[in-house]
Formats: structure tokens, sequence, C-alpha cells
């Protein structure tokens, strides 16, 4: 069985589009006549790309897309519904695209790959965790709880990204329209107002002097100056595509004051929160730290915990190895160390991982509280200095008048 996408004509004339499940392209149109449509298209999906080529694998699904769509297959399959018909259930209340992956996924099962099989066709969709997870479930025969499990995860953290982006996206509105009102203030208005000074013959403040020297060079250059930011932003991006140089990065990042605390606590939160995940899924150690490591955000930090993992294969207990990375928090190796000892290290993993996120919460919430008035405070400022620099000259010149 194959996911297919179609376009078709209902009995009303009214265009339908939308994804259908078949063995090939004759089943699907034939199916579709039998629901008294008309196929118009009928195209094999991403996944299902013929013979002799290779398939584009690079569907995405976003963390809360994700979330749900896990939550929704935890809930079927705890009631004992089999995940190929679990998968076709979701899918039929899904949006197109993600209801075009999930019946690629459950046409990998019904050719009869595995589930974690069939996740791993489509790596970008499902990260190694996810699919790592889902493999040790179907082995140890406890897919259900290992999908509750991970459906409490993702949306953990998805939630925890939409709560940053909501507090960033005021600043950065602030920060954005302040901006875009004072540079059309610098090229439209205050060259008028520069216009009628010179023409009284009045001698400028320095302030004024200034903003006028800072408005012709916005009138002039302003073009050329955004050119430029966006070509070193397209340079950066690119040297940031390295795996060196972003290594370099992440480094710097994970080792240099300010930056180190707030990165290793990022890091540490998201790595325990994942090798909690796998090591309550019944993944082994050795296997687990790894995979645990590849969703960890900054390189330098997934490197050591790499070594972490070899080190514990070597033997090393995984406290020890994680103290000789030197990249995680003091708090969290205690943990680790304390659910070692009393051979509890999953659910000592799981309240070490939410620990560390509410810590991390409370600091993200003090630094967003932090932004907000100090975007407010410089954009006034500025607002400020640009109502000085204008103002000082009209009270110079009524100074003059009144002599």
């Amino acid at each position: 069985m194959a996911a297919f996408t179609y376009r078709a004509v209902d009995s009303l004339g009214q265009a339908q589009r939308g994804v259908i499940e078949a063995s090939s392209p004759l089943a699907a149109r034939r199916s579709l006549r039998d629901r008294n449509l008309v196929p118009i298209a009928v195209a094999a999906t991403a996944g299902d790309a013929p013979a002799g080529r290779l398939p584009q694998r690079r569907a995405r699904v976003g963390a809360k897309a994700l979330a749900v769509v896990t939550r929704q297959l935890a809930t079927l399959v705890g009631t004992d519904i089999r995940i190929e018909e679990a998968l076709r259930l979701v899918a039929a209340g899904a949006s197109p695209a993600i209801a075009e992956l999930l019946l690629n996924v459950r046409g990998g099962i019904l050719d009869g790959r595995s589930f974690a099989a069939a996740l791993g066709e489509h790596p970008a969709a499902f990260p190694e965790f996810y699919r790592a997870s889902v493999a040790a479930g179907e082995t140890s025969g406890r897919l259900d709880k290992v999908l509750a499990h991970l459906a409490d995860f993702v949306e953990k953290r998805q939630r925890a990204a939409s709560r940053l982006q909501l507090a960033l996206l005021y600043p950065a509105l602030l920060a954005g329209v302040s901006l875009t009102m004072m540079t059309l203030l610098l090229i439209y208005v205050v060259p008028d107002i520069v216009r009628v000074f010179v023409s009284r013959g009045a001698a400028l403040p320095l302030l004024t002097r200034l903003l006028i020297g800072l408005s012709g060079f916005v009138t002039t250059y302003g073009v050329v100056v955004a050119l430029a930011a966006v070509a070193v932003g397209l340079v950066a991006r690119r040297w940031l595509a390295v795996a060196a140089n972003r290594l370099r990065c992440d480094r710097l990042l994970a080792t240099t004051r300010p930056f180190a605390a707030i990165s290793r606590q990022v890091n540490a939160a998201r790595f325990a929160g994942s090798l909690a995940t796998l090591v309550e899924s019944d993944v082994p150690l050795v296997d687990a730290i790894p995979t645990a490591a590849a969703v960890t955000p900054n390189r330098y930090i997934r490197a050591q915990a790499v070594d972490v993992a070899a080190r514990v294969r070597e033997g090393t207990t995984l406290n020890r190895a994680m103290t000789e990375a030197g990249v995680f928090p003091p708090m969290l190796i205690a943990i680790v160390a304390s659910g070692e000892a009393s051979g509890r290290l999953g659910p000592v993993l799981t309240r070490a991982a939410a620990d560390l996120q509410r810590d991390l919460d409370t600091t993200i919430a003090a630094l967003m509280g932090l932004i907000e008035p100090a975007v407010l405070l410089v954009m006034g400022g500025i607002v400020l200095l640009m109502v000085l620099s204008i103002l000082l000259p009209i009270i110079s010149l009524n100074n003059l008048a009144g002599m």
C-alpha cells in the first residue's frame, strides 16, 4: 500500500484535493470513482517514488504537529488498536501534508517493515531519539507506554519553545516598529527641518549636527548598509554551515562567560530529557546516550556527550564520565550518581530533566523580564535624543527672536 495525492471533482463540480491510500495509481483512481469523485490527477507522494529514482525524504513535521500526532497514536494504541490502523485513523483527521506522511509510514508497515523502520524512512520528520524509543517499545512489547511517554516529552518541549517565542515576540515587534519609524523620520522629516534651520542661519547645537549627519548617512547609504547587512548574514550562515566553524562557535558559547551557564543549562535539560525518555523505554544505556546526544543543540556539548557514551561502553560509570566531560551541571551529575546507586536511573533522570527545565524556565522568564524594559529604555532614549536635537535649535531661535 502507498499514499497518493489527488485532485478530483465531485458531483457538484467542486474541486477536491487530498491524500488517498491504494496499491497503485489505477487502484487510487478506482477508489476515487467509488467515492463519486472524478479524478483529474493522481500522483505518488514523495516517500513512494517510482523505482529508479531516489525518494525525497525531506518531509518535516513541526513540534506542535508531532506532539499532537504522538498523543493521538498513544491514545489509540493504548486501546489495543493496531499501529497501522491507528496511523490510518490519525491521518484521516490530519492536514494533507501530515496525512501523506502518516500514510507513507503505514504503507511501510503494511509492506512488512517495523514501525521504527517505517519512521526511519522520514528522518527529517521523526528525530533519532523518537525512532529509537519506538524501536525499543516494539522490542519490549510496551509500544503504548513508550508512545505515551514520548507524547509527554514532545509536548513539554513544544510548550517550552512556544513560551520562549511568545516572550520574544513583543520586544522584537517593539524594536522593529521603533527602528522603522526612526528610519522614516531620518529620511523624510529631518531634512525638511534642517532646511528651515539653515535658512534662518542659526548656529546648530552638537546634538542637532549629529542628527543631521546621521540623517544624511541614512539617506545616502541606507540601502547600501541594508544590502551589506543581508550579505553579511548570508556569509555568516554559509560559514556556520561548515561543521568545523559551527563547532568553534558552539565551543565558544559553552565555555565563555556569560553564555556558558545558560548554554550548558539548555543543553543539559535537553540531554537529560531525551536520555530519560530512552532509558524509560528500555533502550540500553550505551545506545541511549549517543542517541540523546544527537538531539543536543550545542555541537561541542554533543561531542562531549558522545565521548561519555564511549567511556560508559568501556565500563566507566555514567556519573564519572559526565564529570570528566566538564560540560554538565553538578546537580545533574549528583542526581545521576544517586540514580545509578539506587538502580532507578530512568525515574531519576526524568525528575532531573523536570528540575532542569523548571530552572531554565525561571532563568528565561527573568531574562525576558529584563529584555522588555531594556528595549523600552533604549528606544525611548533614542527618541528623546531625536526630539531634543530638533527642539534645541527651535528654542535657540525663539530666544534670538525675543532679544
